[in-house]
């Protein structure tokens, strides 16, 4: 068991049942009254982000998870296909409430790291960067400026994002998965 002087930022914890991943901590001293810890926590399963204060009696039990490399391969209705890459006869099926929007940045024989918990994927992870290949871009007009200077083009997964004017079908570019922007232009077509 853990007491609240042992959470730390990165740590996953068990509360109420459910697997929590601790983003801040912050100790609060109270005059003559006890001390206590507020923290902010991300909850594994749903992806949602809270603030909590814990009293110095709160214990907590330390969530067994495991991370492993995942190779996406395939979409089928709402469900994603996935393999171990160490072990690729293992495939796995992964629903879209767990996948969430992740998906939109992975094409067939993509990495993402996974989040097991008692042997069952609670979260998925795509790599930061990711390039991808714009499959439809409008033709960028010179002194249309209405944008401040970009444009949406949809890329093979089928996502759009706004990129440069310069960028044409048929270019790669390289995105950043976490703010979900274009980066930049890694092959020219």
């Amino acid at each position: 068991m853990l007491s609240i002087n042992d959470l730390e930022n990165g740590i996953v914890v068990m509360i109420y049942g459910t697997p929590y991943q601790v983003l801040e901590v912050a100790h609060q001293h109270i005059g003559r009254g006890g001390s206590s810890v507020q923290t902010k926590l991300k909850n594994l399963s749903s992806g949602q982000v809270l603030s909590r204060n814990f009293k110095p009696s709160d214990s907590f039990q330390e969530a067994d998870i495991e991370k492993k490399k995942l190779m996406f391969l395939y979409s089928h209705r709402h469900n994603h296909v996935f393999i171990d890459p160490a072990d690729p006869k293992n495939r796995m099926t992964i629903p879209e409430d767990i996948a969430g929007t992740i998906i939109k940045w992975l094409k067939p024989n993509t990495e993402c790291e996974a989040v097991f918990l008692e042997e069952k994927v609670i979260s998925l992870s795509p790599p930061i960067k990711v390039e991808l290949k714009v499959t439809e871009a409008p033709p960028g007009v010179k002194g249309d400026r209405s944008q401040a200077g970009t444009k949406s083009v949809k890329l093979e997964t089928g996502t759009e994002i706004n990129v440069p004017l310069f960028i044409n079908e048929g270019d790669v570019v390289r995105i950043n998965t976490v703010l979900g922007e274009y980066t930049e232009r890694v092959e020219k077509a």
